[in-house]
């Protein structure tokens, strides 16, 4: 008889990332501790420089997992770009997309997996760690985190629990479309070709991921909540800029008047660009 592990879909891992090498680091360190590995993991590089190149190659050489570098030159924040270009790429049928300042949660993949039903997708949430925490675990290149090590108020959201995960799977902050991190979700591969994948007239930082999802459940996908599960502890930055975001809030009010699904710029015009 096989194992649920055995009967669990295989998925390619995306992490985005641009010019924070020493943060990739310590996202990929925790990807190599999961419990249930990727069958590959794919590097969504916005126009990194070498030492992004140079990191992927070393941690390459230290696992059998496949990874695989799409990059493209800096034209700005094009993050809608390089993940189409990295889902068109994905060989497995089931894609979870992580940012590279994500440090996992041991059974982060298996959690996601484990959840994944045709039909739907899901929506994590993150832990944000503090400034000086940040800087403590990268200057010790530290992935492994506890418990206590935390702030009192996110102990809450870092806690994993299989019974309260089914519980609020369909109940978590239903009627809130706009509950979602792009830094934790995942797909069906062929739910997000149906749609043509990230809508690349969004640029600049805000609504690429919310505007995604509007077309995933315009299209009959239904959106779960990965709540008590799918772990993820966000490294602390500073904000980027949202001098585009009126723009792309404008994108994704005319998906949701009009009931999008589809976009012409998506994923069919990489092999035009």
């Amino acid at each position: 008889m096989k194992s649920k592990k055995d009967t669990l879909p295989g998925c390619s891992l995306m992490i985005a990332t641009y010019n924070w090498p020493e943060a990739l680091d310590l996202c990929l360190m925790s990807v190599l501790n999961q419990q249930h590995l990727p069958n590959e993991i794919i590097i969504a590089d916005d126009g990194s420089t070498n030492e992004t190149k140079e990191l992927v190659q070393r941690i390459a050489r230290q696992t059998t997992v496949p990874i695989v570098h799409i990059w493209h030159p800096d034209e700005g924040f094009q993050l809608a770009a390089i993940r189409n270009k990295a889902i068109k790429a994905a060989k497995y049928d089931y894609l979870i997309q992580i940012d590279g300042d994500i440090i996992l949660n041991e059974y982060f993949i298996h959690d996601h997996l484990n959840f994944a039903v045709p039909g739907t997708f899901l929506c994590g949430s993150r832990v944000s760690l503090s400034p000086q925490k940040s800087t403590r675990l990268l200057a010790q290149k530290e992935y492994r985190l506890k418990y206590t090590d935390l702030p009192f108020a996110t102990i809450f959201n870092s806690f994993r629990s299989a019974v309260l995960r089914r519980l609020l799977a369909d109940r978590y902050k239903k009627n809130k479309l706009h509950a979602l991190r792009g830094c934790n979700m995942s797909f069906w591969r062929n739910d997000l070709l149906q749609i043509n994948g990230y809508n690349q007239d969004i640029t600049g930082w805000g609504s690429e991921d919310f505007e995604l999802a509007m077309r995933l459940i315009n299209n009959g996908i239904k959106k779960r909540f990965l709540k008590f599960g799918g772990v993820a502890y966000h490294i602390y930055h500073k904000e980027n800029s949202k001098d585009k975001l009126q723009k792309n809030v404008q994108i994704l009010e005319q998906t949701i008047k009009n009931k999008n699904t589809w976009i012409n710029h998506g994923i069919s015009s990489i092999d035009s660009q």
